[in-house]
């Protein structure tokens, strides 16, 4: 660090030190854990000047508003669990952990909402809507530490988009801080309110830049009474939209899952679990799963369906669950996806978003060229399919194909297909540069008049998005 930038962190410094309980900043150097999401890094000659942590929405606005006005940046944090560096501290920025602001205010069964700190755990909230006879629809692997803050901000999504939407669907109202102190407060409780622009949409999916979220009303959904799952095996994409078609005909807004695993991420759930449900026969696996309201009833639909499929011949085989320990069978061939990191690196994840109609080309085609490039590196695909999110991930050798390599294939194909390089991961700093592959100049244009506006001087969350 120069003399000029040691001043200017000083003078930030003393004067957060001055406005703040003593408990919530911490200078340089701070726990290591904060300099990093869960895929990238903080740069180890820049690191952040001081950590925060905000209790209330009063001490996140005088964080913002000093920051603000000596312009050092901001990175907010959540759980810290988000796969494109949208939380890795900036060089020289000042960190806003939100974790200490993790209150559940209020649960209201007869309107179906909660009110919560942005820093509560996706899993605290699920267990609170649990004990309330309800579900909180959103669920996604790291349940146990991200925080709905950070939900909201990346617009998580998850397996149970198909039926129930991304975090943006059940967020009713947020309150939220601007660079200048300001607490916008938009805390609506009512499915129905059209009274002018709807502002909670500037702050989800925005990756902190344009606000910091610091409470959300969320929407709560009648807890099922039955749960039926299913694998079935396919022999290629174009009967993975027949049995998806005959699904949503026969099985209507029960249907809650629809993953499918095409053959090479099949094997590689085979080696990490030791065996698979059905038969490796090259085939695409589907996983099927409903939520519904009788199981007697929503059991025998159910197994109609997968009867139906068979007989139609869009389904080679099947087995269906007849019991949780079954169920958390099946589903844990496709958790097996969590295995990549350490068994099939070093490797590349995509998070990419197709027309579903396409998908099965696009998977072929990307695989392709991938395998063009290095014949011997390893690609598999599955993804949630339904809500036309697929996940590749394909392996990288330093001196054969690198991460930019990489990079170019696949958001090269995203692009030709008109997809988008971001189906529920965010853009953060992995996927700033192709950013363009997805959203014309006009539409990337309104993004930095918008961030002009509310961030004058980009301090929030700088180099994250755009």
């Amino acid at each position: 660090m120069n003399l000029e930038m040691a001043a200017d962190a000083r003078s930030v410094l003393d004067a957060l030190e001055a406005a703040l309980p003593p408990s919530v900043l911490q200078r340089a150097p701070i726990d290591p854990r904060y300099l990093k999401d869960w895929m990238v890094s903080a740069a180890p000659e820049a690191p952040p000047i001081a950590l925060t942590r905000p209790r209330t929405a009063n001490d996140v606005a005088t964080v913002l508003r000093i920051c603000d006005a000596h312009r050092v940046p901001v990175v907010p944090q959540g759980g810290l669990t988000g796969l494109t560096g949208g939380a890795t501290p900036s060089p020289g920025s000042v960190v806003l952990s939100l974790e200490r602001m993790s209150d559940i205010e209020s649960l209201d069964p007869d309107g179906s909402v909660i009110t919560v700190q942005a820093g509560v755990t996706l899993q605290a909230v699920q267990q609170a809507a649990d004990e309330a006879g309800l579900m909180f629809a959103l669920d996604i692997g790291a349940r146990g530490s991200c925080r709905v803050g950070g939900n909201a901000a990346t617009n998580a999504g998850g397996n149970r988009v198909l039926r129930f939407g991304m975090m943006r669907e059940l967020v009713l109202g947020l309150e939220a801080v601007l660079v200048d102190g300001t607490i916008v407060s938009a805390m609506n409780s009512m499915l129905k309110n059209n009274a002018g622009y709807d502002l909670k949409q500037l702050f989800i999916g925005t990756e902190g830049t344009l606000g910091v979220i610091t409470r959300l009303v969320l929407r709560l959904h009648p807890k099922p009474r039955s749960v039926c799952t299913a694998m079935v095996s396919v022999a290629n994409y174009q009967q993975v939209l027949a049995l998806l078609k005959l699904a949503r005909e026969r099985l209507g807004p029960t249907l809650s899952a629809y993953e499918a695993m095409w053959p090479d991420f099949y094997s590689f759930a085979r080696e990490q679990r030791g065996s698979v449900p059905l038969p490796e026969d090259g085939t695409i696996h589907v996983l099927l799963e409903t939520m519904g309201t009788d199981q007697a009833r929503d059991t025998e639909l159910f197994e109609a369906s997968i009867a139906a499929a068979l007989e139609s011949g869009c389904a080679v085989d099947a087995v269906i669950a007849q019991s949780g320990r079954e169920r958390a069978a099946l589903w844990s061939t496709r958790d097996a996806s969590g295995e990549l990191a350490r068994a099939f690196s070093p490797h590349v994840d995509y998070d990419v978003s197709l027309p579903v109609g396409t998908i099965g080309s696009f998977a072929d085609e990307c695989r392709r060229r991938l395998h063009a490039s290095w014949p011997e590196g390893g690609v598999v695909c599955f993804g949630h399919v339904a809500d036309g999110n697929l996940h590749l991930s394909a392996q990288v050798r330093d001196g054969i194909r690198t991460k930019d390599d990489t990079d170019r294939i696949v958001y090269g194909c995203v692009a030709e297909w008109q997809g988008s390089v971001s189906a529920e991961h965010g853009i953060g700093l992995l996927k700033r540069a192709y950013l363009g592959h997805s959203r014309s100049d006009a539409e990337i244009a309104l993004m930095r008049r918008l961030k002009a506006a509310l961030d004058p001087h980009g301090i929030l969350n700088p180099g994250k998005v755009l």
